[in-house]
C-alpha cells in the first residue's frame, strides 16, 4: 500500500471518531485540554491498535466476528447515544454522569468507532501488507480529525446550546444504524 492509500483508508476509518468528537464536544464537556486530549488520544490509540489486532488475529477468525461485530458497534453507540439524550433533556446535574471522555463512555466510543478498523486488519493481513505503517497513519489521522471534530463542536455548541447533546444522540445513533446495515 502506498501513502496516498492509506491515508484515504485512514480518513474513511476516522470519519466516524470525527462525527463522534463534534458531538461530544457539543455537550460541553469536552473544556479542558484534559478531556480533550482523553477524546482524541483514545479514539486515536483505538484506531491504531484494532488494525494490529484484526491483522495478527487474521483470517481465521474472521468468518466468527464478521458475523456480529456490527451488532456490538451498533449497541454501543446506542447506549451512548440513549445515555446523552438522557443528559441533554434532564436537569444539568444528570449531564455530569455522561462524560463522553472519562471511564465506560470513554471505552464505549473508542470500540464502536474502530471496530471497522479491525476488518481493515484482516484485510491487511490477507494482502501480505506490514501492518506497522498503515496502523501508525491510521491512528494518528483519526487523532487529528478528532480535535478538528472537538473544535468544531465547540463552535456548534456555542450556538446551539444543550441541543447539541440532543443533536450529538441522534447521529450516534444514525451511525450505529448505517453500521448495522451495512
Amino acid at each position: 500500500m502506498d501513502l496516498f492509500e492509506v491515508i484515504f483508508v485512514a480518513i474513511g476509518l476516522a470519519i466516524d471518531a470525527f462525527v463522534v468528537s463534534v458531538s461530544s464536544a457539543g455537550t460541553g464537556w469536552i473544556n479542558s485540554k484534559r478531556a480533550v486530549f482523553r477524546l482524541s488520544f483514545h479514539f486515536g490509540l483505538f484506531q491504531f491498535l484494532m488494525p494490529v489486532i484484526g491483522w495478527f488475529i487474521g483470517s481465521k477468525l474472521e468468518p466468527i466476528i464478521a458475523t456480529y461485530d456490527h451488532w456490538v458497534a451498533f449497541i454501543l453507540l446506542q447506549i451512548v447515544a440513549i445515555r446523552m439524550i438522557g443528559s441533554g433533556a434532564g436537569p444539568d446535574r444528570a449531564a455530569a454522569s455522561t462524560d463522553p471522555s472519562r471511564g465506560l463512555n470513554l471505552v464505549m466510543l473508542s470500540l464502536a468507532t474502530s471496530i471497522d478498523a479491525l476488518a481493515v486488519g484482516f484485510s491487511l493481513a490477507m494482502i501480505e501488507v506490514n501492518i506497522w505503517y498503515p496502523s501508525v497513519i491510521i491512528g494518528l489521522i483519526t487523532a487529528l480529525m478528532s480535535l478538528t471534530g472537538i473544535r468544531l463542536g465547540r463552535v456548534f455548541s456555542k450556538k446551539l446550546g444543550r441541543s447539541m447533546a440532543i443533536s450529538g444522540a441522534i447521529i450516534l445513533s444514525i451511525i450505529g444504524f448505517r453500521i448495522l446495515f451495512s
